[in-house]
């Protein structure tokens, strides 16, 4: 199992980066790249919980998702063809004077399977990096939007 911490601070609010990490509809992969459209499915939605099914290059995990505490939103997987047990993601906000707020994440996979442990063990050693990119790409994206609107 590998658990992997990942910290970005943005000029976004909790409430702004939410808004992007909980819109599920079209064009989520341009906010997460690691979310095709083709692979999206939103079971259920509720106004702060939903069940989604996402993934992309062959690996798709269902999460559920809780962000009715403002300050945290928790994806746990409760389905996979590569992830089990623990596997989830935590996203913890910290708002700052001056009006940003720092964003940790705490990442954990545990595979189900050999090909699963594989790709855990990778991610949390020489692949951290490939999940620090996906997160700033997030943020920056989500960033992006709103200083459009």
């Amino acid at each position: 199992m590998s658990t992997i911490h990942l910290h970005r601070t943005t000029s976004l609010t909790p409430e702004q980066y939410v808004a992007g990490l909980t819109d599920f509809g079209p064009g989520r992969s341009k906010l997460f790249g690691n979310s095709a459209d083709d692979y999206l499915k939103v079971h259920s939605r509720g106004p702060s919980r939903a069940d989604v099914t996402e993934g992309s290059g062959g690996i798709w995990e269902r999460l559920n998702y809780d962000w009715s505490d403002p300050d945290r939103v928790v994806l746990t997987t409760t389905d996979s063809n590569m992830w089990g047990g623990a596997s989830s993601h935590t996203y913890t906000f910290r708002r700052k004077p001056g009006g940003t707020t720092d964003i940790d994440v705490v990442v954990v996979r545990e595979g189900k399977n050999l090909k699963g442990r594989v790709l855990g063990f990778v991610l949390g050693t020489v692949g951290k990096g490939v999940l620090e990119k996906a997160f700033e790409n997030s943020v920056k994206a989500i960033e992006a939007r709103n200083n459009a609107a």
